[in-house]
């Protein structure tokens, strides 16, 4: 295939401008809250303060603290009050990063560190954590040499502790749970984890990419939320992304320590280059500015008064959606999902195919497996479309009875095909080439 040429002359900014709108057309509608992931929308107000703010530091660099102090005191005092959320106290630090994978990845790497000098006799570390982590720790292994060990979760969903604490060995030197887990929302026993974490000696990271910015305001607002954060002993680190409930643009994302000692095995330093002293919090060198004012920004600009109010919404929204799916004979929630996050399941339907039958309606909810279901990720303006999604669903059930084995979408079959595979080597070669194919120049 032919690759696309640079234009030779430039183009005026109206053109260009015209181009990428044509370009978004075919976009998921998330605007009008017909999108349940990747988005969380709080409202054109937020979503302004979000663009001001970025707009204000666009070329700034964090690579440099001494160059452009306002950053390093915007990402201080972000991370500052961020930790008061999450139940530290004044040792508690953290860095910025550039998502839940770099932080992810970070807070794995200071752990691999921390055992190698607490722990030396672990010459080939493990870290044991349910199935139903993020596969950002599956990538963070890949990169970091850790082997990983996975184990099966209780039927709430939740991280089964007997299994759990089976797979330990002397190798073990990190554990890890979810608060929220992406695919069913819910909170892993954190404080059982905790004990265990503190027994073995090992380091626990809490994967609160999800959860972190929703769960401290549901828990103000009476909402029962398990423990999950720094007031848990044993919890060393946490994630906690403030693209998500923290509502601004991607990438945003902190990592969280216990104190200053642990942080430190995150930041890399080199002192022998030419150029001068190399040093930097996180795995990026340039990070851009206007992720840091954001994020600073969103924080005076909502207070705890508005994130409060934006949960509440969120949250009346979510249980609405729960109690009109469960009130669906065909449809069941899974686990009992605490805050925003939930999935839904049948043991009747082809999930994949009602996935397929709302699409065509205009509503996007991803497909997932083991078991199989639909994700819900909801966001404050979801509180307007509650009903009409409901009718819609309710449609769409009736429609998928009537298809046939073998009338499925293609894409209910793809995902449907790709999920059952017993072979799972031959799934992951499928989804490689599926991928390569995905991002090929298209004519």
């Amino acid at each position: 295939m032919p690759q696309k040429p640079m234009p030779p002359e430039g183009m005026s900014k109206e053109a260009v401008l015209a181009a990428l709108e044509s370009l978004r057309t075919q976009d998921a509608d998330w605007r009008q809250g017909r999108m349940f992931g990747l988005i969380y929308n709080a409202g054109d107000d937020v979503e302004d303060m979000a663009r001001s703010a970025y707009s204000a530091f666009l070329f700034q660099n964090a690579l440099s603290p001494f160059a452009f102090p306002s950053l390093l005191r915007m990402e201080t005092e972000f991370v500052s009050m961020l930790t008061t959320l999450c139940g530290g106290d004044d040792e508690t630090v953290g860095a910025m990063t550039s998502g839940g994978t770099e932080s992810i990845f970070m807070a794995l790497k200071a752990a691999r560190d921390w055992a190698r000098a607490h722990r030396p006799e672990v010459s080939a570390p493990e870290m044991v954590v349910p199935i139903t982590i993020h596969p950002a720790w599956n990538k963070a292994a890949h990169y970091l040499g850790l082997k990983i060990l996975q184990t099966p979760v209780r039927d709430d969903c939740r991280a089964d502790m007997d299994a759990l604490r089976a797979a330990v060995t002397d190798n073990t030197i990190i554990l890890g749970g979810s608060a929220v887990s992406y695919p069913h929302g819910v909170v892993d026993p954190i404080d059982d984890l905790g004990r265990l974490a503190l027994e073995k000696n090992c380091w626990l990271h809490v994967d609160a990419c999800l959860g972190g910015f929703i769960l401290p305001f549901l828990k103000k607002l009476g909402h029962d939320i398990p423990p999950y954060d720094f007031q848990v002993p044993g919890v060393k680190s946490m994630s906690v992304d403030v693209h998500k409930y923290g509502y601004i643009s991607k990438g945003g994302s902190t990592a969280l320590y216990r104190n200053a000692e642990l942080r430190e095995y995150q930041f890399f330093v080199y002192t022998d280059w030419p150029g001068g002293i190399y040093a930097t919090p996180s795995m990026s060198g340039a990070r851009p500015g206007g992720t840091i004012a954001s994020a600073w920004a969103m924080m005076h600009y909502l207070g705890q008064a508005g994130f409060m109010e934006r949960a509440d919404r969120a949250v009346t929204a979510a249980k609405r959606l729960q109690e009109g799916i469960n009130a669906l004979p065909d449809l069941f929630v899974l686990g009992s999902p605490p805050a925003t996050v939930f999935s839904f399941g049948s043991r009747t339907i082809n999930i994949f195919e009602l996935g397929a039958k709302m699409k065509e309606r205009g509503w996007h909810m991803d497909a997932q497996h083991m078991p199989a279901s639909l994700h819900m990720t909801v966001s404050p303006v979801h509180e307007t479309i509650v009903d009409d999604l409901l009718a819609d669903l309710k449609e769409a059930v009736r429609e998928t009875e009537a298809v046939r084995p073998g009338e499925e979408s293609e894409d209910a079959a793809l995902y449907g095909m790709m999920g059952t595979m017993p072979d799972r080597k031959a799934a992951k070669e499928f989804a490689l080439k599926y991928l390569g194919e995905l991002y090929r120049l298209k004519s």
